[in-house]
């Protein structure tokens, strides 16, 4: 099935509703998307109760924040058709909001586009009509303090765990789904289970009959949703922050020349995007940032080399994860990378022992290497880092590496030019980190 014969086909997709259920030990927040003529979603998002200000719970103001976390959450069904119009019945968007929604669903789809060889404009990808009329949202006005941790069990969100411990009792990690890690991760730094908000994101199963139908499928911007989501959260927790773990290496585009970015709502681009809408049309005066944003992955691989208490336990290889207990697949791009980006620091015995094997030895992941330092048709569609940090990586890999080279390290040796750059004093000033976060930021560099 086509994009251009779904949309001809399928012209509505319409938000009907949101409801909000409160239980004893949590909260489900339930939504009701349809495609007329084919098929209807009810998928759900439940939060397992901490200290929530109930009573803010059912007001206008929080259904404003489900209302537009729904508009997300509707990104996943709505790639199955494409339809051009959506339609939404239980809410308003005034034009400057139909264009921040217009965005976010053009370039947060950039790989779904790519891959599925849609050419369309931004303009005319989605038109949104609304059917509510507007609501004034007032802004909250209270005392706010500690942070949202958003945690996934990887690299990146384990550091920024480790630079946020001293704001433990006052704050929360938050993990979406079942994953054990992000909870030892979340313990190793002192969190107690009190302190971590547990969500459990619940998928409609037809939209999963769709895709083994054929409908169209791919990727979509996940950490849109968790803006959102822990935005909602905060609010409801009295928490002043929300603090993301998205690097500066996250605005890179995975093909030259085009848009399109795997990670584009990791992006400081979305961040900013999403500060601007958050002060516009949430108002509840939590701030969204990323802690790593000024720095690279290659600082953070820096950085995590020396956290040796969450080397064991640490795990962000999307196949392997899936399994039980978890593990490293070491045959997917993540795998590669993670090993790569970790080398200068922890070669060879200390990287072996985590991933189990040396993948700098498998010949079969030649080609994904070639792309990953840039010599490929595009970079792989993964969170992985820039072009520039890979090659010095390797670069200082191979400088530090005695007798004879590995597969891939001798074949880069032989091919492709070495690093001449100075990468680890980096320091992008060109980010939303809060002055008191970034002394600890820039203080863990520096002493480096």
């Amino acid at each position: 099935m086509d994009f251009v014969s779904l949309r001809s086909t399928y012209k509505k997709f319409i938000y009907r509703d949101y409801k909000i259920i409160e239980q004893s030990d949590k909260i489900i927040i339930k939504y009701y998307f349809e495609i007329p003529s084919l098929t209807s979603f009810e998928p759900s998002v439940e939060i397992l109760k901490k200290d929530f200000k109930i009573e803010n719970l059912h007001t206008k103001f929080t259904e404003n924040l489900v209302f537009n976390l729904g508009m997300v959450e509707a990104i996943s069904y709505f790639k199955a058709t494409c339809s051009k119009d959506f339609v939404v019945e239980c809410g308003n968007l005034d034009e400057k909001q139909q264009r921040w929604f217009r965005k976010l669903f053009y370039l947060g789809l950039g790989e779904f586009r790519y891959r599925n060889e849609i050419k369309v404009t931004e303009e005319d990808f989605v038109t949104f009509t609304s059917l509510k009329e507007k609501e004034a949202i007032i802004p909250i006005s209270r005392e706010l303090d500690g942070v949202i941790i958003p945690i996934g069990g990887g690299k990146d969100s384990n550091v920024t765990l480790d630079l946020l411990k001293d704001y433990k009792n006052k704050s929360y990690a938050f993990r979406i789904g079942v994953r054990e890690v992000p909870l030892k991760a979340a313990e190793i730094a002192g969190f107690s289970r009190d302190n971590i908000i547990e969500v459990k994101r619940n998928i409609d199963k037809n939209i999963l009959d769709l895709n083994s139908r054929g409908f169209l499928n791919g990727h979509t911007p996940f950490s849109a949703m968790v803006a959102f989501l822990t935005y909602l959260i905060a609010f409801l927790t009295g928490k002043k922050y929300v603090a993301l773990s998205n690097e500066d290496s996250a605005n890179e585009s995975n093909v030259d020349g085009e848009k399109i970015n795997h990670q584009y709502s990791k992006s400081l681009e979305f961040e900013n995007d999403f500060r601007w809408y958050a002060e516009n049309y949430l108002k509840a005066g939590v701030e969204y940032f990323s802690m790593l944003r000024p720095i690279s992955e290659l600082q953070i691989a820096m950085l995590f080399s020396k956290l040796e208490e969450y080397h064991p336990i640490f795990n962000s290889c999307n196949v392997g994860s899936k399994s039980e207990p978890w593990r490293w697949c070491c045959n997917c791009p993540k795998c590669l990378f993670v090993y790569t980006i970790l080398s200068p620091f922890l070669y060879k015995e200390k990287l072996v022992k985590i991933f189990g094997e040396d993948l700098f030895e498998k010949e079969e992941l030649l080609q994904t290497f070639i792309e990953l330092c840039g010599y490929g048709e595009t970079k792989p569609f993964e969170c992985v880092g820039t072009y520039e940090e890979i090659k010095y990586a390797i670069t200082q890999t191979i400088n530090k590496t005695e007798g004879k080279l590995p597969i891939l390290l001798e074949y880069y040796n032989k091919n492709f030019e070495k690093s001449n750059a100075n990468l680890l004093d980096y320091y992008n000033e060109n980010n939303n980190v809060p002055e008191e976060f970034a002394k600890i930021l820039k203080g863990k560099i520096l002493k480096w």
